[in-house]
């Protein structure tokens, strides 16, 4: 009955390919070696080789562990000034929050208590300005459906077809990247739609 030939995984492959060289490795004599061209080769070329091979897999080595690191250090780093920049624009809105506070302590009139609602809501204004965060218009502007959602329409006489009647939501760009949409109700004037 014949041998049954049975197919070898790469890595069985690899395996067996390296005990044949390292059979044939013990049996040539020690001041002798083979380079693939079929020339012998003297032992010293042979250890020299092998030490110039060891040199640079220790270097490769300590490149990657180097690049390792240096992504390690860059990822911390990104961490740390998120960390920081939050905690700039944190500290920005702190003295917004202590007004809040003495306005919900205060005793005083409905007039009094909004005026300085009024005061509050002027200083959050200038610290989002100072971040560079702007409001987008609204009320009267045409209807932009890339800074302006739609909530419903209204009827009205007095504004152009298709532009913004009533602001129910601010919306804010950041150095003209969009944060949200304004929200907005949209004026259907039936004058101008038949016309």
């Amino acid at each position: 009955m014949p041998e049954e030939e049975t197919e070898l995984t790469l890595s069985e492959e690899a395996a067996a390919a390296a005990a044949a060289a390292e059979i044939a490795e013990q049996e040539r004599p020690e001041h002798e070696a083979v380079e693939e061209t079929g020339e012998p080769v003297s032992r010293l070329e042979f250890d020299l080789l092998k030490a110039e091979r060891d040199q640079l897999l220790d270097r490769l080595a300590r490149l990657q562990a180097e690049f390792e690191n240096a992504r390690k250090r860059a990822e911390r780093e990104k961490i740390s000034n998120r960390d920081y920049a939050v905690g700039s624009v944190v500290e920005k809105f702190l003295p917004v929050l202590d007004h809040f506070e003495m306005a919900l302590k205060a005793d005083g009139t409905v007039e009094q208590l909004r005026s300085g609602v009024e005061l509050i809501v002027k200083q959050m204004e200038d610290v989002l300005r100072q971040l560079h965060v702007e409001a987008i218009p609204a009320e009267g502007v045409e209807f932009d459906p890339r800074r302006h959602e739609a909530l419903g329409t209204v009827e009205r006489n007095d504004l152009p077809d298709q532009h913004v009647a009533e602001e129910i939501r601010r919306g804010y760009t950041l150095h003209d990247r969009m944060l949200r949409p304004a929200l907005v109700r949209v004026a259907s004037n039936p004058k101008q739609t038949s016309e």
